[in-house]
Order: C-alpha cells, then sequence, then structure tokens
C-alpha cells in the first residue's frame, strides 16, 4: 500500500483522536463526574474510546478491553459501568486506542484494507472501517465540545492533523 496515502490516513485519523484527547483535557471535573448530565460527559469519552479498541481488534481476536473496563459497553441492554472512569484512566485508555490505530495504519495492506469486517449491522471493508472510526471519534469529539461550550463557554479549538506522525 501507498506510504503517502497511509499516511494522509493517519494524518487525519490522528487528528480525531487527538481531537477526543482535546474535549477529554479541557473538560472541568464538574462536568467529568456529574452523574446527572444525559449524557454523561464521561461516558460518551468511554463509549468513542471503547469502539476505537474494539473495531480495531480483528474479528478472529478474542476482545478484552484493558483493566479496569469491561464488556458491559458490548450488553444490548445498554448497562452503564458501574463507577465513574477518570480522566486518567480514559487517557491511558485513549493512548492504547491510539497505538493500536497508528499500527493499524502502519502496518495496512491493500489485501486487508479489502478484507470484510462484519458486527451486527456493520458491514464493511476494513478499510472502510477507519474511516468509519474515524467518524465516529469526530462524532463524539464534537458532541463532548458542544456541552463544554454550552457549560463553561469554552472548547477546544479545531485540530488539522495529528500530533504525531506515522
Amino acid at each position: 500500500m501507498d506510504k503517502l496515502y497511509k499516511t494522509t490516513i493517519w494524518s487525519q485519523f490522528g487528528a480525531a483522536i487527538d481531537s477526543l484527547q482535546n474535549a477529554i483535557d479541557h473538560c472541568p471535573e464538574e462536568i467529568w463526574a456529574d452523574r446527572n448530565r444525559k449524557p454523561e460527559y464521561w461516558y460518551l469519552a468511554y463509549h468513542t474510546i471503547f469502539f476505537l479498541d474494539f473495531y480495531l481488534t480483528g474479528q478472529d481476536d478474542d476482545f478484552t478491553p484493558p483493566e479496569p473496563f469491561t464488556l458491559s459497553e458490548l450488553d444490548p441492554s445498554g448497562v452503564m459501568p458501574e463507577r465513574v472512569y477518570t480522566k486518567d484512566e480514559l487517557l491511558i485508555y485513549l493512548e492504547h486506542g491510539r497505538q493500536k490505530a497508528r499500527r493499524a495504519v502502519g502496518d495496512m495492506t491493500d489485501e486487508w484494507a479489502d478484507r470484510q469486517y462484519k458486527f451486527g449491522k456493520v458491514s464493511l471493508s476494513y478499510g472502510e472501517l477507519l474511516l468509519y472510526i474515524m467518524r465516529h471519534i469526530q462524532h463524539h469529539a464534537a458532541q463532548l465540545n458542544l456541552i463544554l461550550r454550552q457549560s463553561i463557554d469554552s472548547a477546544p479549538g479545531w485540530v488539522f492533523k495529528a500530533r504525531d506522525d506515522l
């Protein structure tokens, strides 16, 4: 696969991850841990990171998120985690997802990108899955930024490209 293509994909995929990190970093504790807020800020961040990790796990591999996270996010009844995850816990998990994404893009081949991925109603190629994940991250990063703007009239700025090279 062409290096320019992989570098370009990573530049924007990484920017989406950086946008999510900025939203996490920028959130004051009173908003982060507010269990009365719907949606809960911390939970939107967790949900996004969980699915970054989940979707980047090969279908033939068993998926287990790192401690202290569980598979509750896959429960169809919508079970919430038992407690609020801290910013530090989610930033560590996000770094895990960032490294997983960087490897996926860096190691991408035409054959891998063309392979089919299926999960529930989702059926697309792994190449398209990367774009799907990037859109999912950006969607929730924007949602978190909107919550910040509405709550404290401040939100992180736009990220043009990934802070780290591929």
